[in-house]
């Protein structure tokens, strides 16, 4: 299941779980629209993680956990800290980023 933020609490969601998968996108964003679908697909597959949509413009303290500088981009986080990030409109791409955390 994905989670959309609907506050500016995403250090929370990364403090209380594990493995957590972030997509940074917004709502003019074609790519993240794109993404999204294959995003949700990821999140079915992969128990154990939580995936957040979380929206770049309107969250700017979620924002400062990855470096977002451009749309979409999807950031890991484990045990609280960061991981590592892509910005792609790829699955596979997506998919080894996930793939990443899962393996440690």
């Amino acid at each position: 299941m994905v989670q959309e933020l609907e506050q500016d609490s995403l250090e929370e969601i990364i403090a209380n779980n594990r493995n957590v998968v972030v997509q940074y996108s917004a709502t003019w964003c074609g790519n993240c629209r794109i993404m999204k679908p294959k995003f949700k697909k990821l999140a079915s597959e992969n128990e154990g993680i939580s995936f957040v949509v979380a929206d770049a413009e309107k969250f700017p303290n979620s924002r400062k956990l990855a470096s977002v500088d451009n749309l979409p981009t999807f950031a890991t986080f484990k045990n609280g800290a960061f991981v590592n990030q892509v910005q792609t409109n790829k699955f596979d791409v997506l998919k080894e980023l996930v793939n990443e955390i899962t393996s440690n």
